[in-house]
């Protein structure tokens, strides 16, 4: 039992963190998704990206927004059919007893047609 307990013990805590660092990347999609179909719905707005930006950040839910990345591109803000591209990045690091296992970024992209 001694032996087993703290490998036991440890993968748990693995298997925690990386559930956690799961949900922060499916977090990170859908706000991202959202962003994207907002700037494929808004480009009238003039705004080049700036409320779709805004709204990955406010869909980010439980993430630090402070740490979000986002970037709104297109080829072509005024011409349908252009291609918006909405990117978004999330630093992560999965801890174990204190040991930094594996640290990096979460990145997502999501491309929509201009409306």
């Amino acid at each position: 039992m001694a032996l087993v307990l703290p490998i036991l013990a440890g993968l748990m805590l693995a298997i925690a963190q990386f559930g956690i660092v799961f949900n922060q990347y499916l977090t990170l999609t859908d706000a991202t998704r959202a962003g994207a179909r907002k700037a494929a719905v808004a480009r009238f707005a003039g705004d080049d990206g700036a409320a779709a930006a805004g709204l990955v950040k406010s869909a980010a839910g439980d993430l630090d927004t402070s740490k979000l990345t986002v970037s709104v591109t297109s080829t072509n803000w005024n011409v349908p059919g252009s291609d918006v591209t909405v990117s978004a990045q999330y630093p992560y690091s999965i801890n174990i007893l204190g040991w930094v296992v594996k640290s990096g970024s979460l990145t997502t992209t999501q491309t929509e047609r201009l409306e």
